[in-house]
C-alpha cells in the first residue's frame, strides 16, 4: 500500500507498521496509566491533609474502624509486647532492607488496635532479631490510621507458620490472618505512630507515598513523547521521494 504526497510517496513496509502498532498502544497506555497514577496520589495526599486538621479520640475498635484513612486520632491502653509483629520486606526510606514493628495494643475500651511502631534494620542474619521490648502499662497514643500495607501483586494468600513464634515475622499478612492469631476484636485499622512518640522506630511515614503527582504527570509526557517519537521515526522511513514519471 503506498499513499502519494506531491513529490513523496507514504509506502509502509509491513514489519515496520507490525512494529508500530505494537509500540505505539503500549506507550500510550503507560502514559495514561501514569496520569491515573498521579490523580490516585493526589486523593490520597488530600485525605492524608484532612486526617490532620484535628484529632479524634478512639476508645474501641470499633470507634478506629468507623473512621475514614489517615485521621488522626488519640487511643488509650497497654501495649501487649510478647505478641508482637515484624512486618518482612520493609525498605527504608533510603532502601535498606529491615522489618517494621508492629505491636498489638488493648484498648481502654474494648477491642485491640496493631500500632506500626516504625522501620528497624535487618540483622547481621535473618537469625537475629531486633529487640522490640516495650513497657505494658497504660498509656495514650497519637497516630494516624491506614491499612496494612500490601504488596504490588498478591498471588494467593501468604503463608503463616502453623506455630507462632513470637515476635512472629511475617510477609505481607492480611487481616483476616492477624484475626486468626490475636482472636476477635482485631481493628481493621493500623495505627501509625507519630514521629515524635516514645518507643518507636524510624517513622517517615508520608514518604510511603513515593513520587508526588507531578512526578507522575512527568512520566506520562514521556511516555506521550516516546510514542510521538515513534509515530515520526515510522513516518520518516517510510516516506520517499516518489520516482519520477517516464516519458
Amino acid at each position: 500500500m503506498s499513499i502519494r504526497f506531491g513529490s513523496r510517496v507514504f509506502a509502509p513496509g509491513l514489519a515496520g507498521t507490525l512494529a508500530a502498532l505494537a509500540l505505539l498502544p503500549c506507550l500510550i497506555g503507560l502514559g495514561l496509566w501514569q496520569l491515573a497514577r498521579a490523580d490516585e496520589k493526589r486523593q490520597l495526599l488530600d485525605r492524608y491533609a484532612a486526617g490532620e486538621s484535628r484529632t479524634l479520640a478512639a476508645h474501641s475498635a470499633d470507634a478506629t474502624d468507623a473512621l475514614p484513612r489517615y485521621q488522626r486520632v488519640r487511643v488509650h491502653g497497654r501495649y501487649e509486647p510478647d505478641r508482637q509483629v515484624l512486618l518482612d520486606n520493609m525498605p527504608s526510606q533510603a532502601g535498606r532492607p529491615g522489618y517494621h514493628i508492629v505491636t498489638p495494643f488493648a484498648l481502654a475500651g474494648g477491642g485491640r488496635l496493631l500500632v506500626n511502631r516504625g522501620w528497624v534494620p535487618l540483622g547481621a542474619t535473618r537469625e537475629i532479631l531486633p529487640d522490640t521490648a516495650v513497657d505494658a502499662g497504660p498509656r495514650t497514643l497519637t497516630g494516624r490510621l491506614d491499612e496494612l500495607p500490601r504488596p504490588g501483586l498478591r498471588l494467593g494468600e501468604p503463608p503463616v507458620p502453623a506455630e507462632i513464634v513470637w515476635p512472629a515475622v511475617l510477609n505481607y499478612p492480611t487481616h483476616e490472618q492477624l484475626a486468626r492469631l490475636y482472636g476477635p476484636g482485631l481493628a481493621r485499622s493500623l495505627l501509625l505512630l507519630d514521629a515524635d512518640a516514645e518507643d518507636g522506630y524510624e517513622r517517615a511515614w508520608q514518604s510511603r507515598f513515593g513520587i508526588g503527582p507531578a512526578g507522575h504527570v512527568g512520566y506520562a509526557v514521556q511516555w506521550f513523547a516516546l510514542a510521538a517519537a515513534v509515530l515520526a521515526i515510522y513516518v520518516a522511513v517510510n516516506l520517499r521521494r516518489a520516482p519520477l514519471a517516464k516519458s
